[in-house]
């Protein structure tokens, strides 16, 4: 299985518009997402675009005179994968520790109880 290197901050912020919307996606509608999360200069946003798609996680359509793009990488995916890796680079491998690095990150009781509930159900 094809590991995805993590994302820098602004190519996640723009994924993440993306996937907030039904595919295919306008520039103009992923814009708009991003105005109350992380404004950016419409080049800035063409730019990393076009590099999220050099990189894999998009495809890109010409609809008329503009583009529209298609995520080929699920949120859940890119998720699993940063998760499979902050397992093994940050844990070195180890449940144990991933588990403690969970309970001391600050999650509140009711999300801790809620994440063994799902753990026990076999939901994850």
């Amino acid at each position: 299985m094809e590991e995805r290197r993590r994302l820098p901050d602004a190519e996640l912020e723009v994924m993440q518009a993306v996937w907030d919307h039904t595919p295919p996606v306008s520039r103009s509608d992923i814009q708009r997402t991003l105005e109350g999360r992380r404004p950016m200069a419409m080049t800035t946003l063409l730019t990393l675009l076009t590099r999220l798609a050099d990189r894999g996680f998009l495809a890109v359509t010409r609809t008329g005179r503009s583009n529209c793009y298609t995520p080929l990488v699920s949120r859940q995916e890119y998720l699993a994968d940063q998760s499979r890796r902050f397992l093994r680079t940050v844990c070195g491998g180890s449940v144990p520790a991933f588990a403690a690095a969970l309970c001391d990150s600050g999650l509140t009781a009711e999300e801790l109880a809620e994440l063994r509930r799902l753990l026990e159900e076999g939901s994850l």
